[in-house]
């Protein structure tokens, strides 16, 4: 791909496409550690706030993650196709609802696909997954997200990247979600109950029990005062 000369890319925008190739040349996934910013720096030839803002880009987009203390690691979207726009509107509440209503519209329909789908796998990583309800917001970057992981055992790739890119470009929604569905147990009561459904091939069930789990998050969110949030 050319650049005219006024649309020339940036040196952080170049960087930033250098540290992609690195990620695929290297065949790293998600959950992998990349080099240090001053590794890269080293390796490029620049100085190391200069490759920082290229992995901030990265890191709006969730294709690179921090983790305090560890290092820079690839991120859960890196081979998705919908990523984070960094510089979308504040959150609201009705941004809030605006994505459980549309988890409400695709999630329910895609639990009775995945009770007649999924495999011994899949109830295996369900099973890990129930227990990310009892972790605070906030908690381990990489715990199994439940409801990815009943996408997947769909059977449909599709599937499970849409509601992963969609949890992931309305990331401060669900961070707010979770802040205020803050009852852990019944949350993990209520995975329990869809994983239960699952495993049954209970189509019907694990249809109701996902959409009900559902409304009561709108349920608490609709109930719920929280200001503008930048």
């Amino acid at each position: 791909m050319t650049y005219s000369a006024a649309a020339a890319p940036s040196l952080s925008d170049r960087l930033t496409d250098a540290i992609l190739r690195i990620i695929r040349d290297r065949g790293l996934g998600p959950g992998d550690a990349i080099p240090s910013a001053r590794e890269l720096a080293k390796q490029f030839e620049i100085t190391t706030p200069t490759v920082r803002e290229a992995l901030r880009k990265l890191e709006a987009t969730g294709a690179v993650e921090f983790r305090h203390g560890s290092g820079t690691y690839v991120g859960p979207t890196i081979n998705n196709v919908v990523l984070a726009n960094p510089h979308r509107p504040p959150i609201t509440k009705d941004s809030v609802l605006q994505l459980i209503g549309a988890r409400v519209v695709i999630e329910p329909a895609v639990a009775a696909q995945s009770a007649l789908a999924r495999q011994p796998e899949n109830l295996e990583r369900l099973e890990a997954a129930v227990t990310n309800a009892l972790v605070p917001p906030g908690g381990p970057a990489f715990a199994l997200n439940f409801h990815v992981e009943l996408a997947a055992a769909s059977g449909n790739p599709l599937l499970e990247e849409v509601l992963a890119s969609l949890l992931k470009v309305r990331v401060r929604e669900q961070q707010q979600i979770r802040q205020l569905y803050d009852n852990r147990n019944r949350d993990h009561d209520e995975h329990r109950a869809i994983l239960d459904a699952v495993r049954a091939r209970d189509a019907q069930e694990a249809e109701r029990l996902t959409r009900d789990h559902l409304e009561n998050i709108r349920a608490a969110v609709e109930a719920a005062d929280f200001p503008e949030l930048p």
